[in-house]
């Protein structure tokens, strides 16, 4: 099961998302809950479940970085290195988000994208064709999960459908890379 990403999974993760609902799935990071990246109902209930301050922005997946220029206004020239050649899986923030829930965005308007490799994540969001909010599947100010087995209860009842791909996988995920990417490009590391 844990190698193997079902269709019958996906499927369901898909459906949910298409009506708006939570979902709790592995990424190439953590496990994160997910909801469509364009519906702000679907991301209040994100806050909701999580009791974070809405003022906290959320980050989004994308399968692909020529899917970038759909939800970032400017994206500079660097970016497309810094995706390519990272070793780690990388958040980058961007100014001028655009076609996303607008509960999703920092306050400034910018918006924290990475580019998944990973195989649950890609088959699904090839499949959506909408970037995938995802949060780390923990309720606001408890630790982050490091894999299935850590996340709380209340976060399992709290989400519309739980993926079954990697339930199984007992390895420790780390959080990404965080670094904001000015217009001009110009970088700082905000989590290294």
């Amino acid at each position: 099961m844990h190698n193997e990403v079902k269709k019958t999974d996906i499927n369901q993760a898909l459906e949910t998302l298409r009506n708006g609902g939570l979902i709790l799935y592995p990424t190439d990071t953590i496990w994160g809950i997910g909801c469509d990246a364009t519906d702000p109902e679907a991301v209040d209930r994100v806050f909701r479940l999580k009791g974070r301050d809405q003022t906290k922005s959320l980050i989004i997946l994308l399968d692909s970085d020529h899917k970038l220029e759909s939800y970032v206004k400017e994206i500079p020239e660097v970016a497309y290195q810094l995706i390519e050649y990272t070793e780690r899986p990388l958040t980058i923030v961007y100014s001028g988000a655009k076609n996303l829930a607008p509960n999703l965005l920092a306050i400034d308007g910018s918006i924290g994208i990475r580019i998944v490799r990973h195989p649950f994540c890609s088959a699904l969001l090839q499949r959506f064709r909408k970037p995938i909010v995802s949060t780390s599947a923990n309720i606001s100010g408890l630790p982050a999960p490091a894999n299935f087995s850590e996340i709380d209860p209340m976060v399992i009842d709290g989400v519309d459908y739980v993926a079954l791909y990697g339930q199984d996988d007992i390895r420790h995920g780390a959080a990404s890379i965080v670094m904001k990417l000015e217009p001009g490009g110009q970088f700082s590391f905000i989590r290294r």
